[in-house]
């Protein structure tokens, strides 16, 4: 009876250290099978991808872009913005605000990413006041445009560009 259970034992201790190496074979195996190390370019940021932080200042002179949204406050509308050296008109040209008449503003445009421009309409005549804000994408032809004065300034939607400027969108 102690033999046969001394045998029990060992089998039992003998099947569990193969099981255990086994397990350990397994990992080794397909640790060292793998394709990719563990910090793979697949883990690396996409360098192309993100743009250098910069403050240089975007120069828009001639562009003019149509801004045609279909979310938020500006849903229907489609406004044509037409840029000069420092200044910006923008004129609804579709939707419920045609006819409006807005003033020129003044302008700055920051290159944020690669063919994408946040562009920032200040008001000359008020300490240049935030009229207007956009996240424009030139790639994908989407804008988000916030302008201050409602609860709800938000808006969203398309760009077409009807005139192309001297400098291309970086």
């Amino acid at each position: 009876m102690f033999a046969t259970k001394r045998v029990r034992i060992a089998a039992a201790a003998l099947a569990v250290a193969l099981t255990a190496g086994g397990v350990a074979a397994a990992v080794t195996t397909s640790a060292s099978a793998s394709a990719k190390p563990a910090h793979s370019a697949a883990h690396k940021p996409d360098r192309a991808r993100h743009h250098k932080l910069s403050l240089n200042r975007f120069d828009l002179n001639g562009w003019v872009i149509n801004a045609k949204y279909t979310l938020g406050r500006n849903t229907g509308n489609t406004f044509q913005q037409t840029y000069g050296d420092s200044m910006v008109q923008g004129v609804p040209i579709a939707g419920p605000f045609v006819g409006t008449k807005f003033p020129p503003e003044d302008y700055v445009a920051l290159p944020i990413g690669h063919h994408e421009l946040y562009i920032t309409w200040l008001d000359p005549n008020n300490s240049f006041a935030i009229v207007d804000v956009f996240v424009m994408n030139f790639k994908t032809h989407t804008v988000y445009d916030y302008a201050p004065g409602s609860s709800s300034p938000e808006s969203a939607g398309t760009i077409k560009v009807v005139k192309r400027g001297a400098h291309p969108i970086p």
